[in-house]
């Protein structure tokens, strides 16, 4: 976004002033990685968010940043590209499964996408870097990549207070039921009985 009027500089006694009209410059897409323990981040920014564009994130993960690791877990949310199917979309058959073969995919619940702690640091990086209008993609490029830079020279971590045990509350309806054997026996018929009670239904009918 870019202002349509020059704004206001602050001076004393005053703010910046900017006017509520702007003009739409484009759009871009944000891909996060991150890694709590370690506080480390990387944010690659796409012109789109498709199958190829998440299959290329997972390539640079595999080959470029963790080269010697021999399984990456991966936390992710349910977006339709967020498959092994974007991989074999986008690579050869033998190039797809190299690079799955070093994932392990992860998804969060449905409508849970807040419990992925990369929505925590995408939610500090607006707050501390993309909370005004920036007109080029370029220019959101550099100024991400120096907020990449000082945070993970910081070793700045997320602080996570959602345990196991909230989760059990929290999310009750998204765990199993477990039934006991007994109950299912009890909910059991026989043909017989079934017999039984078609005959009886006719009966009172």
């Amino acid at each position: 976004l870019s202002d349509k009027k020059i704004p206001s500089p602050a001076k004393p006694g005053q703010k910046k002033r900017i006017d509520y009209e702007y003009e739409r410059k484009g759009n871009c897409n944000l891909f996060i990685f991150l890694e709590p323990q370690q506080g480390w981040r990387h944010i690659e920014v796409t012109d789109r968010r498709t199958a190829v564009d998440f299959a290329h994130c997972m390539k640079k993960l595999v080959d470029v940043y963790y080269p010697e690791a021999e399984t990456i877990k991966i936390v992710m949310d349910n977006l339709n590209t967020h498959t092994p199917a974007s991989l074999y979309k986008t690579f050869r058959p033998q190039e797809a499964r190299r690079i799955l073969q070093k994932l392990e995919f992860h998804y969060t619940p449905k409508h849970g996408s807040w419990l992925n702690m990369a929505e925590i640091e995408f939610s500090i990086l607006a707050r501390q870097c993309l909370n005004r209008r920036i007109p080029e993609q370029e220019i959101i490029k550099k100024e991400i990549l120096t907020w990449e830079n000082a945070r993970n020279l910081e070793k700045a971590t997320v602080s996570w207070g959602f345990h196991t045990q909230d989760s059990r509350v929290k999310l009750k309806k998204l765990y199993p039921t477990i039934v006991s054997e007994s109950h299912l026996n009890c909910n059991k018929h026989s043909a017989s009985d079934e017999d039984a009670i078609a005959r009886v239904c006719t009966h009172q009918n």
